[in-house]
């Protein structure tokens, strides 16, 4: 089945842990033109658009060749800045890039479409089983387990499913970030209001499995990279130079 699909890539200035986190180098590239460069060359898009709340990251961007739009600084979240600018886009599914996933690819983008051709999916996104040391226990590391048709049932900083007898053998997937979306169901997310779980947890997600919408999961070998921490930024740049000296 062949689909229009845009990709947007929503990006804010002001970060509590990393100021202007969209400008700061990985190489010699910032890091929202790196993420624009890893979207636009999966060559699977109609557009390529960063949706952001600072000129100097329209600037940047323009600088290095893409295509960015300013948004109001009211937006809470990357979906509602996403949201912002959708309606103007022609296009029957929106990808969420988030702004700080340099070395997203074609593969695990590809896949994420993909899962539209199951005309009941209205929502989609990423997740993995590979965990490091330590991953399942820390907070920061969303955790999602999911129907047998691999719905979401549930997303949680917590170690979810919970393997009360310690027999080894439960299953647990990572969320990846990165969500896809029909156009004319991502419009109906400022409708939904701020719900209890998603208070709770601090995730976005849940307010559309609050709502009663599904969000299919697609398992992916992708195990994303998000860039939070001057740490995170140093991670970025062995992993940049390893896969340079690889070409």
């Amino acid at each position: 089945m062949s689909f229009k699909v845009a990709a947007l890539i929503p990006a804010r200035y002001s970060s509590v842990r990393l100021p202007a986190k969209p400008l700061l180098p990985i190489g010699d590239i910032p890091l929202i033109c790196r993420v624009y460069k890893s979207v636009a060359d999966a060559q699977l898009f109609s557009q390529v658009l960063v949706a952001t709340d600072n000129e100097q990251i329209v600037k940047a961007v323009e600088n290095y060749g893409g295509k960015a739009i300013m948004t109001s600084s009211d937006c809470v979240s990357g979906t509602d800045r996403i949201v912002s600018v959708a309606q103007d886009i022609d296009c029957d599914i929106i990808v969420n890039v988030q702004g700080d996933e340099p070395f997203i690819g074609k593969n695990e983008l590809d896949q994420l479409i993909e899962a539209f051709n199951d005309q009941q999916v209205q929502i989609a996104s990423l997740m993995n089983d590979k965990f490091s040391d330590g991953d399942l226990s820390n907070p920061n590391i969303v955790k999602v387990v999911v129907s047998t048709a691999k719905d979401a049932l549930y997303f949680s900083r917590a170690t979810i499913p919970f393997d009360r007898d310690n027999t080894g053998t439960a299953h647990y997937y990572r969320h990846i970030g990165i969500y896809a979306f029909r156009k004319k169901t991502l419009l109906q997310f400022p409708s939904l209001e701020n719900s209890p779980l998603e208070q709770t947890e601090k995730l976005e997600q849940l307010r559309w499995l609050e709502n009663g919408y599904r969000i299919r999961m697609v398992l992916t070998d992708y195990q994303g990279f998000g860039i939070d921490t001057k740490e995170d930024l140093i991670k970025a740049e062995r992993y940049l130079h390893r896969y340079c000296n690889n070409q």
